[in-house]
């Protein structure tokens, strides 16, 4: 397993395509319904942008794959969600999670315009706030507005803590090679353990809210 791991980081390391690639893909699944209720994505972002002190991996383009993943897939959402209304809510698999559905109107019609800006950093209901919000009419031009306010603080709020966590590898004085299969290794671990808990205590209080009802 290690000699795996070891494997998949020098790979990253010496093809940045590929890794941008994975970032984009990872924002731009987070963003998809069902998907998105299953993918760490944002695990993923963090730990590979734990290579940019290194020089393995830019910034630069790690921030332009992140966003603009997140962004079209905060838009297909949406736009699924504008042109077929409500029925797309009760169609398979969305109809496989009518908790997850019911806590995401609950949450976009308490907190209307801003419930986009804020689901972009809540898992699970992340992945489905924005087709809610295009079937329950909210204007094109003010979900494009605020989703692309959202995701221009996500992206940072993301990518930037991996970034720190290298560069402190870095003045510990640890060679690329050394830390970082450790620290990326390390990263995932936390970030999935977070994004567990998170999803099954949204999903947990969507079944509550949804046997109350």
């Amino acid at each position: 397993m290690s000699q795996y791991l070891d494997l998949v980081v020098a790979f990253v390391s010496s093809h940045g395509v590929a890794a941008y690639t994975v970032i984009f893909l990872s924002a731009f699944l987070e963003a998809v319904p069902l998907a998105g209720a299953v993918v760490p994505g944002s695990t993923v972002i963090l730990a590979l942008s734990a290579l940019v002190p290194s020089g393995n991996l830019k910034l630069a383009p790690i921030l332009v794959a992140a966003i603009v993943g997140a962004a079209l897939g905060d838009g297909l959402a949406y736009w699924l969600g504008y042109t077929q209304k409500r029925r797309v809510l009760a169609l398979w698999p969305m109809s496989k999670y009518p908790a997850l559905i019911a806590e995401s109107e609950r949450f976009f019609l308490r907190y209307g315009t801003f419930a986009v800006f804020f689901a972009r950093f809540l898992p699970p209901i992340r992945a489905f706030v924005p087709i809610t919000a295009g079937a329950l009419d909210m204007p094109p031009p003010k979900f494009v507005a605020i989703d692309i306010f959202a995701v221009l603080v996500w992206a940072p709020a993301m990518i930037l803590p991996g970034v720190l966590a290298g560069s402190a590898a870095e003045q510990w004085g640890a060679k690329a090679e050394h830390y970082a299969l450790p620290l990326v290794g390390g990263l995932l671990a936390i970030g999935v353990a977070t994004w567990a808990f998170r999803t099954w205590r949204a999903r947990r209080r969507a079944l509550g809210a949804s046997s109350c009802e």
